[in-house]
């Protein structure tokens, strides 16, 4: 199935149309800027300067979001957020939409934060991995 891709702008849109945005970033990115009412669900963590994959990423986004539930992804530039929606798609999700460009943007493409859409930082307390583990 392939995946449908979509600009920072039309991600905002989808999110005002019932689609959660799923920030599949390290909670250290999450903190330091992220797009608004957004939540984050790891697909990796940061160890250092490596990255290993999260193995809790599809069983605490299942024990989140009822099945049927919408999502754009995103990340900061369009890979983990990719990989995040081929696993969802593989696994059943048909609602699944990846946002292109990620939170920082790509050569070719602003991401969310220089698209000027709506930022927050700093903690979210009810939607940050600590939080959305708790829900497993």
């Amino acid at each position: 199935m392939a995946i449908k891709r979509v600009s920072p702008q039309e991600a905002a849109e989808l999110q005002s149309q019932s689609y959660t945005y799923v920030d599949v970033r390290s909670p250290v990115e999450f903190e330091a800027g992220r797009p608004k009412s957004s939540v984050n669900i790891p697909i990796f963590h940061r160890n250092g300067m490596q990255m290993t994959p999260n193995p809790e990423f599809l069983g605490v986004l299942k024990a989140a979001f009822p099945a049927g539930s919408k999502f754009v992804l995103g990340c900061q530039g369009g890979n983990r957020s990719m990989r995040a929606a081929e696993m969802l798609a593989a696994d059943g999700y048909a609602e699944v939409i990846e946002q292109r460009a990620g939170f920082g943007g790509t050569q070719s493409e602003p991401g969310w934060a220089n698209a000027g859409l709506p930022v927050e930082n700093g903690p979210a307390p009810a939607r940050d991995w600590e939080a959305m583990k708790k829900k497993l």
